[in-house]
């Protein structure tokens, strides 16, 4: 991940634009909204961004260094690797029920930039090769017999919560993430570390 020069006209700008882009979606909020709602001038803006484009990815690779970071407080924690990967579904069911309820912003992202080789879905590719990478490493530590296979359908659950989340409600959406992902994990379904529920 490229390093980032830090202020707070850049860093409310990206939390506005961020904000916006998640709820409104890329190409439905232009830049003088972003602009009007940050408060800063788009010289200000070109200073740290050169256009929407990189704002995107700036807003992505904010998400990215947010779930990261979830990872990396988990861990911190110690435990064996099942309760990592236990805290982990439960992160990830956690996440969507209440962050990410209009979707995944990945996913979101996606949609909107349909070129593979553009910088959004670069952004977006690193970001599910580490969390796939993680989950497998993860899933061999725990001893599943096929870690790989696991952490494919980890990722593909935690695709389908985060839509879910936002189709069909949290509760629903969440609860057939948690005790799906805990079958697939090798995990007893009866065992909840949610401290929420």
């Amino acid at each position: 991940m490229p390093t980032r020069t830090t202020s707070e006209p850049r860093d409310r700008l990206l939390r506005t634009a961020a904000g916006l882009f998640y709820r409104e979606g890329i190409t439905g909020v232009g830049v003088d909204r972003v602009l009007a709602e940050a408060g800063v001038t788009r010289a200000t803006m070109y200073r740290h961004f050169p256009g929407k484009e990189a704002l995107v990815v700036a807003y992505l690779e904010l998400e990215d260094e947010t779930i990261r970071g979830y990872f990396t407080a988990a861990a911190a924690t110690g435990g064996t690797p099942s309760e990592l990967l236990a805290a982990v579904v439960d992160g990830v069911a956690d996440d969507a029920r209440r962050y990410h309820v209009r979707g995944c912003p990945f996913i979101n992202a996606s949609a909107e930039y349909a070129d593979p080789d553009s910088p959004v879905r670069a952004v977006v590719r690193r970001h599910r090769d580490w969390f796939r990478a993680t989950l497998t490493q993860l899933t061999t530590a725990a001893g599943l017999p096929d870690p790989e296979r696991a952490a494919a359908a980890l990722v593909l659950l935690r695709d389908a919560a985060l839509v879910g989340v936002y189709l069909d409600g949290s509760d629903a959406a969440g609860d057939a993430f948690r005790s799906t992902a805990r079958a697939v994990a090798g995990l007893d379904p009866d065992t909840d570390t949610d401290p929420d529920k």
